[in-house]
């Protein structure tokens, strides 16, 4: 038996940047300006994998002011929830992953203000 949800959830996460995207949204809401950053990606690859990501329901997304702020849907299924946590505790050990991580840290003080205005994940 076939689950249409599981398929498309990987279909999603079949990407590197999606997946590095969405490894990052499991620390925290980010801006499209800290993901670009991060990922070294232009803005507007950047937006694609986001808007592919939100029109499959993998992220959620808020205007602040002249942002767009996105996240992990507050409300997940059961799939997206058991996908998500295999995640996080696989992609910690690949270099990419955790050079992200490194990535993400060094800018804390930079992406606060995107927890503290969305809350947290």
């Amino acid at each position: 038996m076939q689950d249409p949800e599981l398929v498309e959830i990987y279909n999603c996460l079949r990407d590197t940047t999606r997946l590095r995207i969405v490894h990052l949204l499991a620390r925290s809401p980010l801006c499209v300006c800290h993901l670009q950053d991060i990922l070294g990606l232009p803005q507007v690859a950047a937006s694609k994998h986001l808007a592919y990501l939100r029109r499959r329901g993998l992220v959620e997304s808020r205007r602040h002011g002249q942002w767009m702020i996105y996240s992990l849907p507050a409300q997940r299924s059961r799939a997206l929830d058991w996908q998500l946590r295999c995640l996080q505790d696989c992609l910690p050990t690949h270099p990419v992953f955790r050079a992200d991580l490194r990535k993400l840290k060094a800018r804390q003080s930079d992406c606060c203000w995107v927890s503290e205005t969305v809350g947290p994940v």
